[in-house]
C-alpha cells in the first residue's frame, strides 16, 4: 500500500471539483460568451495583472470579443467591454444587470445589508432612503456648497502651512473630502490630524487596497478552505469587524442626543424612520442596515473624490502650461472671489479639464461587479440569472471611438472647436443606469469647488529632483502612487 498524503487528496478533491463545475456550467449553457480555458483551482487568475486588471481584461476582448467570460477561481464572470456595450446593458437592459453578486466575502461582510452590495427589496428601500435624505440635507443645493466653501477654506490654511515645502497630499484631502460626507451622515466637522478621522481613513484605504487581492478572489470560490490560510481576506475581516465597532458607538452617540422634530443628519432621518413603528421599520430600518450603509456612504463619499483630486494636483505637475490655463481662466472668471458652482458654466476649460482628470484618472475601472437578475439573452448569449458581470468602466473611458487620444492626458476631448465645453455620452466614470453613484451630483460639486480653489490659491510643482510616476497603486480604486507635492502660495 502507497501512504496517502492528506494535503495531496484535498488538492485531487479540489480540481475534480472545479472541472465538474466547469463540465457543467460549459454543458447547461452552451450559448455563454467565449473566455480563455481555465487552470483548475486558480481559473484565469494567472493571465491578469494583479496591478492593472482592466490591461488584461481590454486584451482578452482583443480575443474573444467585448462580451466575454473569464474565471477568477471558480467563479466565472462575463466582462463587457466597450461603450456601446455598456450603454446597451446597463440603459436597453437595467433591469435585468441590476443585481450585484452574491458572494463569500458579501454575505461575510455585509450579508445583502446597506446599498452598495444589497439586492431586490433592500437595496430599493436603501437607495430611495439615501438619495430623498441627502437632498433634504443638502445634496446639491446652495446648503451643502458653503460646507464644501467652508472645507476648502480649512484645506487651503493646511496647504499653506508648508510655505511651498514639498509634502504629501494623500491623508490631508482624504480628510478633506470626508468631512464633507462626515457632515451629511453625522453633521460633524473633523481636524485633519483628529484620531477618529485618522483611523477611519485608514480602514477604508486598507479596504481598496486588499479587496483586490488574489486570496479575496479564492476565498469566493473556495471559502471553506481559504479562510484557515493567512492573506487578504483575513485582513478585510479585522477591518470589517473595525468599522462595525466605530459605527456602532456613533450610532449609540446619536441615539442618545435624536431628537424627532429636528433631525440634523442622515443617522437622525434613519433613527427616526425605525421608530415610526410602520412595518418597512422593522423590515429595513433596522441596525445592520444603518452600519452598513453609513460605512457604504462614508468609503464611497471619500474615496473616489479625493482619489480624483489627487490625480488632479499630480497632472497640473506634469503639465505646468494646462495648470496656467485653468489658472488664467479661474483669474478672468472669479478673480479673488470664493469659487461658486454657479461660475463653472463661465469655465469651459477648466470644466473641460477636471473631466479629463476624471477620464484619464480611471478611478474605478472596473466598476462594482454586477450580476443579472433574471434569466436573459444579450448580444446573441445566454446569461442565467445570478451570472457575475463586470461592466469595465476603463473600456469606455479609453474608448477609441470616442476619445480622439485615449491613452493621453487630453482636456481637448472635452471642448468644441469655438473653446466650449462639450459633453461625451463615453465619459461615464459613475457608471449607468439603476446601479449609477448616488453621489455623483455631489462629487461634481466636490472637484469643481475644491479644485477651483486650489489652483486659485497655489500652483503645485514637483519637488526638485522627483520623478513623476503614473502607474496606479495597487487597489480596487485606481490611486495614484505615494508621492509629494510643493503648493507654491499664488496671493
Amino acid at each position: 500500500m502507497f501512504p496517502v498524503d492528506p494535503i495531496s487528496v484535498l488538492v485531487a478533491f479540489v480540481v475534480i471539483l472545479f472541472l465538474v463545475s466547469v463540465y457543467e456550467n460549459q454543458k447547461r449553457c452552451k450559448k455563454f460568451p467565449p473566455g480563455p480555458m481555465p487552470l483548475p483551482i486558480i481559473g484565469n487568475i494567472h493571465l491578469i495583472n494583479s496591478i492593472n486588471p482592466q490591461e488584461s481584461f481590454m486584451e482578452m476582448s482583443k480575443k474573444y470579443g467585448p462580451v466575454f467570460r473569464v474565471y477568477l477561481g471558480s467563479q466565472r464572470f462575463v466582462v463587457l467591454c466597450g461603450y456601446d456595450i455598456l450603454k446597451d446593458a446597463l440603459i436597453n437592459h437595467s433591469e435585468e444587470f441590476a443585481g450585484r453578486p452574491v458572494t463569500a466575502i458579501g454575505l461575510k461582510i455585509s450579508d445583502d445589508h446597506g446599498v452598495a452590495f444589497s439586492n431586490g427589496e433592500t437595496w430599493k428601500v436603501m437607495r430611495r432612503f439615501t438619495l430623498s435624505t441627502l437632498r433634504d440635507f443638502g445634496m446639491g443645493k446652495k446648503t451643502i456648497e458653503d460646507k464644501i466653501n467652508e472645507e476648502c477654506e480649512y484645506l487651503v490654511q493646511t496647504f499653506r502651512s508648508y510655505r511651498g515645502k514639498s509634502f504629501n497630499n494623500h491623508a490631508i484631502i482624504n480628510a478633506a473630502v470626508a468631512n464633507i460626507i462626515v457632515s451629511l451622515l453625522m453633521d460633524h466637522r473633523f481636524d485633519y490630524n483628529d484620531p477618529t478621522i485618522l483611523k477611519l481613513i485608514g480602514l477604508v484605504n486598507n479596504t481598496v487596497k486588499v479587496l483586490e487581492s488574489r486570496m479575496v478572489r479564492l476565498y469566493n470560490s473556495y471559502p471553506w478552505l481559504i479562510r484557515w490560510l493567512p492573506g487578504g481576506h483575513r485582513k478585510l475581516f479585522e477591518i470589517h469587524k473595525e468599522l462595525n465597532d466605530f459605527v456602532r458607538d456613533t450610532f449609540k452617540t446619536k441615539e442618545k442626543e435624536l431628537d424627532i422634530n429636528n433631525q440634523r443628519n442622515l443617522i437622525d432621518a434613519f433613527l427616526a424612520k425605525q421608530l415610526e413603528g410602520k412595518p418597512e421599520s422593522k423590515l429595513y430600518f433596522h441596525n445592520k442596515n444603518l452600519f452598513r450603509l453609513v460605512i457604504n456612504l462614508f468609503g464611497a463619499g471619500m474615496e473616489t473624490t479625493s482619489t480624483t483630486l489627487r490625480w488632479g494636483l499630480l497632472l497640473m505637475m506634469k503639465y505646468p502650461e494646462i495648470q496656467n490655463k485653468v489658472q488664467n481662466e479661474i483669474e478672468n472668471v472669479i478673480g479673488s472671489a470664493q469659487p461658486q458652482v454657479e461660475h463653472r458654466k463661465e469655465m469651459p476649460y477648466t470644466d473641460a479639464v477636471i473631466h479629463e482628470i476624471q477620464r484619464f484618472g480611471d478611478i474605478v475601472p472596473g466598476s462594482l461587479p454586477h450580476a443579472t437578475t433574471k434569466d436573459m439573452t444579450f448580444r446573441g448569449y445566454f446569461l442565467p440569472k445570478g451570472t457575475f458581470v463586470i461592466p469595465l468602466l476603463h473600456s469606455a473611458l479609453k474608448d477609441k471611438a470616442y476619445f480622439e487620444k485615449p491613452t493621453e492626458f487630453y482636456p481637448g476631448h472635452f471642448l468644441d472647436s469655438r473653446g466650449k465645453f462639450k459633453k461625451n455620452e463615453a465619459f461615464i466614470p459613475f457608471s449607468l443606469g439603476k446601479r449609477s453613484c448616488a453621489g455623483e451630483n455631489l462629487a461634481k460639486m466636490e472637484l469643481f469647488l475644491f479644485f477651483t480653489t486650489l489652483l486659485q490659491n497655489f500652483t503645485f510643482q514637483a519637488p526638485p529632483g522627483a520623478k513623476l510616476d503614473f502607474t496606479p497603486a495597487l487597489g480596487f480604486i485606481n490611486g495614484p502612487l505615494p508621492h509629494e507635492i510643493c503648493a507654491i502660495p499664488r496671493r
